[in-house]
């Protein structure tokens, strides 16, 4: 067997495909030549695709201190790949590496803490590693601690950190970053003064890098005249925008568009859809206007009974406008009807009763 090395691609002759790598000298001896054979059995460029190969060749790299070698060893064995599925095996060798260094070893090893899995969940260590990972330019980590921080996943939460990585992922270009600078300075908190200026100009760029609830937010402040001046069709396209992607928000904020007229033509048929399409996801207000819809007979007949069932789970769901709305429409219905109402409730709160978010 012999192997030659053209265009930076080893080409295997005769039997390479059943040994891959070896320790004797058919093989690359160089830990970084070996690495990039596993590369080409992994993904079968040049080669069969053989992932027992590629398990070889990076184990005879890992072996030799190689952390990249080392990262791709944990993988085969965190996911059976090439070798029997291994998680301690799996979590040895993603730590070698992530010790080493290796940037995206410690953003792996950060995901097992924080998700708990492989080890013990423990959001301190996943901070940790996300740091050194992120202080590399990671960008997974960077993400993952914009998230840690703003949401307190584990920690307490801390706006000056959470802006501090914030800034990090959007000057990456991450849209996840520009969108939560746009949150913080949107809503402010923890010594972090509101500032809508700031607001728009991130939620814009968040916009701009594909971010859609950052254009749900946008026609939030163009609806309410937030910074900037007040106007319907604006918020209009923003929700448009983000109801793409299937943001319960946006969907119900678009049926209210509808129903009041603003940037729309007045049209209850499109309120009650997307009422309904949100209210379905289990977004709470949207669940208490669509019972508001069939109390009231707004193009769908009035039907106290449905909507007494979705005041009921909009009202489960904590939306407390809704308790009061439920109570006024079981006062409607006679013991029969009320019975049905309930039964009605328990079957829309198992399917829809959860935020989906």
């Amino acid at each position: 067997m012999n192997i030659c090395k053209t265009f930076g691609i080893y080409v295997a002759i005769c039997v390479l495909p059943l040994g891959g790598c070896s320790s004797d000298l058919l093989g690359p001896s160089d830990p970084k030549e070996q690495v990039m054979l596993g590369d080409q059995y992994s993904d079968g460029e040049g080669v069969p695709q053989d992932y027992a190969a590629a398990a070889k060749c990076y184990r005879l790299a890992a072996e030799q201190g190689n952390a990249e070698a080392q990262n791709k060893l944990g993988v085969c064995y965190a996911w059976g790949r090439g070798v029997p599925r291994d998680t301690a095996e799996g979590v040895k060798w993603t730590r070698l590496a992530a010790e080493q260094g290796y940037l995206h070893a410690q953003a792996r090893l950060g995901s097992m803490y924080e998700a708990g899995s492989y080890l013990p969940k423990d959001y301190a260590e996943a901070a940790k590693w996300y740091r050194l990972a992120a202080e590399q330019g990671q960008k997974t980590a960077v993400l993952k601690l914009v998230s840690m921080y703003y949401y307190g996943s584990g920690e307490q939460k801390d706006f000056a950190k959470a802006m501090k990585w914030a800034r990090v992922a959007a000057d990456q270009g991450l849209a996840f970053g520009s969108y939560h600078l746009g949150l913080m300075y949107h809503t402010g908190g923890q010594g972090q003064p509101q500032d809508l200026a700031e607001a728009v100009k991130w939620y814009r760029l968040a916009a701009e890098q594909g971010e859609r609830l950052a254009n749900y937010k946008l026609g939030v402040m163009y609806r309410d005249g937030q910074f900037v001046p007040q106007d319907y069709k604006e918020a209009v396209k923003g929700f448009r925008m983000a109801v793409e992607w299937g943001i319960a928000e946006a969907e119900r904020d678009l049926g209210a568009m509808y129903e009041n007229g603003h940037g729309v033509p007045q049209d209850d048929s499109e309120a009650v859809n997307w009422y309904r399409q949100a209210a379905y996801k289990g977004d709470e207000k949207a669940q208490f206007d669509l019972g508001r819809m069939y109390a009231n007979g707004t193009w769908v007949p009035q039907d106290m009974v449905e909507a007494y069932a979705w005041f009921s789970i909009a009202a489960d769901g904590g939306y407390v406008n809704a308790v009061k709305r439920r109570d006024d429409a079981g006062g409607e219905l006679s013991p029969e009807q009320l019975s049905k109402a309930q039964k009605r409730a328990t079957k829309l709160l198992e399917k829809y009763g959860t935020k989906k978010k």
